[in-house]
């Protein structure tokens, strides 16, 4: 992907999660959302059952699985699908992707800058922290432009 492309990417899913950011829709009652809606539509765990095509037992195991936060996909789909729900699955990023980047960006530039810093005043060479923090600015810049995978590499 183009440079210019992951940025409108970058924005557009950003304008998406931030309604979703700004909402508590996905807190997860405390015994599932399977329980709660089979119980708000008066449903046993039977009938339930014979819905999706597995015992009750099996049922009930999914319940428990959902509540423990190891249920497949898989499942919870099929358990959606059975109480005549859509199983909706999003990952919400807790801040806009472009200040992920930007934080990560500063924190590499701030590394990158120490090492060379420390060189350089061994070698009585000192920055004021005017052109630190200029030079700095530039880096932050110049890793967000080259943006890619280079960001997330480890350091």
């Amino acid at each position: 992907m183009k440079s210019r492309e992951r940025i409108i990417a970058r924005q557009r899913l950003d304008k998406r999660f931030e309604a979703l950011r700004n909402t508590d829709v996905g807190a997860r009652p405390p015994k599932g959302w399977i329980r709660a809606i089979r119980n708000a539509l008066g449903m046993t765990t039977s009938q339930l059952a014979k819905r999706m095509g597995v015992s009750q037992p099996q049922v009930v195991k999914t319940e428990q699985s959902e509540a423990r936060r190891v249920i497949s996909l898989e499942s919870l789909e099929r358990a959606a699908d059975a109480l005549g729900c859509d199983l909706v699955y999003t990952l919400v990023p807790r801040q806009p992707l472009i200040k992920s980047i930007e934080e990560r960006a500063r924190s590499l530039a701030v590394k990158q800058l120490s090492r060379t810093n420390h060189t350089m005043t061994l070698e009585a060479q000192n920055v004021s922290p005017e052109e630190y923090d200029e030079t700095l600015e530039e880096l932050v810049l110049k890793l967000i432009e080259s943006g890619g995978s280079r960001l997330w590499e480890s350091d």
